[in-house]
């Protein structure tokens, strides 16, 4: 947190255009200032240099500041336009050149800060990944991640047509569910649930369930038996017949269900066995299969079921997305934090994706690090040169205007050094 605050508080230093241009303007009136200054001392020591002296010295060093000064004037205001407005050759360079000075810069961008060595270098040293760790590791920062996720789900959801994903469900259940022969695929897994006795719970749930229908159900065995006895049987046996029958078919049904070994449950597994294996052996079996998934796929019953599927995945995402405390927000901030945590602490970890993020990095650099600089190019391209003069200027015409000052000074010590080396000469001579 420290660093992003420092990091922070450095960009806010960064000075605005406005204050740039007030900077340079200052500058320019100091520059001015002293050649005005130079001017004015070169006007009143001229005249007195045959009665004062010393005066000629003055008027040497004001004559250099004032040369100096209008020199480098020259040579600053060159660069973004005509001195006075006159086209002078091999002046106004930036405006005039400002095409292939932004593809110099984009190329020089390119080759010195896009090149590979340079950014895997930069990579490694910052630890990516024990960064990033650490500011997951904090909840209000996961849930912040969490939150702008939500928003970027939701408008995904928003703009996928209904009708186009519902087509797409219906597309990938015709390729993976529907096209593969059904009866072989069926029958492995047939085989392989009677192999390991899996199939003995669901036989145990229709007993049961058989059993419990019958225990409630006792009069809707009726009078199944009886009615097929003869005419001149009295009713009272009949009524006896349908009680025994009624308790004998459920101590059979109890009796398979307690049994394990029983002859039923035996012939049940034998049944599925074979079953199976005509699922994946016999042409016929396989065949009544793909009828009856034929008649799936044809059916319109198969695009409503695709359009429901949907409908629902996206009413329960939205909903869960758009819910701060749903089980699924919940679990991404979970998630969230636990990668930060290990991250953070698991120096192995941390170092494998520091590589591959590097990698990453590396790779989309390098094979786009042209269109990346050709940016600077083409923005420099479309840049109206007097906009473009302006810019750069703001950037760097304060620190010129020194070129100035320094010319003015500079230019006052020559001048002062020459005429006292003449004035030398001319003594001995």
């Amino acid at each position: 947190m420290t660093q992003t605050t420092d990091a922070a508080a450095e960009r806010r230093t960064v000075p605005t255009d406005a204050e740039r241009r007030v900077a340079l303007r200052r500058m320019k009136r100091l520059a001015l200032g002293l050649l005005l200054v130079a001017a004015a001392v070169f006007a009143v020591a001229f005249p007195l240099q045959d009665t004062v002296p010393w005066m000629g010295f003055v008027r040497a060093a004001a004559e250099g500041a004032m040369v100096g000064a209008i020199a480098d004037w020259f040579a600053v205001t060159a660069l973004f336009r005509h001195p006075l407005g006159l086209p002078i050759p091999h002046t106004a360079i930036i405006p005039r050149r400002k095409d292939e000075i932004g593809a110099t810069l984009g190329a020089f961008v390119e080759d010195e800060f896009l090149s590979d060595a340079v950014v895997r270098g930069k990579l490694r040293s910052m630890g990516v990944a024990r960064r990033l760790g650490e500011w997951l590791r904090e909840p209000g920062n996961a849930e912040r991640v969490t939150a702008e996720a939500s928003v970027a789900g939701r408008g995904v959801l928003g703009l996928l047509g209904d009708d186009d994903v519902a087509e797409v469900i219906e597309q990938l259940a015709r390729r993976h569910l529907l096209e593969p022969e059904w009866g072989p695929a069926i029958g492995r897994v047939g085989a392989r649930l009677v192999a390991a006795d899996q199939q003995r719970a669901a036989v145990d749930a229709v007993l049961e369930r058989v059993e419990t229908w019958l225990v409630a159900h006792p009069e809707a065995f009726g009078t199944m038996v009886s009615s097929r006895l003869p005419k001149w049987v009295p009713g009272f046996v009949g009524g006896l017949v349908d009680d025994r029958a009624y308790r004998e078919v459920l101590a059979f049904a109890r009796a398979v269900r307690d049994e394990p070994r029983h002859p039923l449950r035996v012939a049940i597994d034998g049944w599925l066995a074979d079953v199976a294996d005509d699922l994946q052996h016999d042409p016929a079996m396989i065949e009544r299969v793909e009828r009856l998934k034929l008649d799936l796929v044809e059916s319109p019953r198969l695009r409503e079921f695709a359009g429901e599927v949907w409908d629902s995945v996206k009413v329960s995402l939205a909903a869960a997305l758009e819910d701060p405390g749903s089980e699924l927000r919940a679990g991404v901030r979970s998630a969230l934090v636990e990668v930060g945590s290990r991250l953070a602490t698991d120096a192995e970890l941390a170092a494998k994706v520091d590589v591959w993020v590097t990698d990453a990095a590396a790779y989309v650099v390098g094979r786009y690090r042209h269109e990346i600089a050709g940016v600077i190019t083409e923005t420099v391209e479309r840049w109206d040169p007097t906009e473009t003069t302006e810019k750069i200027e703001l950037q760097v015409g304060r620190d010129l205007q020194y070129i100035r000052i320094n010319g003015t000074v500079v230019g006052a010590l020559a001048g002062l050094a020459i005429h006292s080396i003449a004035t030398a000469i001319g003594a001995l001579a």
